[in-house]
């Protein structure tokens, strides 16, 4: 198997971890796209547009620029580094920190914010 071929296995691979991860997890009709494909790497995720990266390098950036292009919600990177193994719990996620901040206090985190008053 050619170096490019066991990338695009493990990118593969990678796509379909996190997609059974989330079908388990809340979102039961999550898929993977598959490579080679335009738009979002999973299907199925409502207000979501995730993007799913297995590689060596950190381009962090550019990922979430590409999710916000094919953004139908939130954009999100999923980022499986070298010597991760297939335990998609332990990936790592990318997302704008508005959005994290929005996450955060919708859950409950954070001190009360105080009303605006005109």
């Amino acid at each position: 198997m050619t170096t490019s071929r066991s990338r695009t296995a493990r990118g593969m691979r990678t796509q379909l971890l996190v997609a059974d991860y989330l079908a388990a997890h809340g979102w039961p009709h999550a898929t993977s796209t598959g490579s080679g494909r335009s738009g979002v790497d999973i299907l199925n995720v409502a207000g979501l547009a995730i993007e799913v990266k297995a590689r060596a390098t950190l381009a962090p950036l550019q990922w979430v620029k590409k999710a916000e292009r094919d953004c139908t919600g939130l954009p999100l990177v999923v980022f499986r580094p070298n010597g991760m193994g297939e335990h998609p719990e332990s990936f790592l996620a990318f997302l704008r920190l508005s959005d994290l901040v929005d996450l955060l206090r919708a859950a409950g985190y954070g001190d009360p914010e105080e009303e605006q008053t005109p």
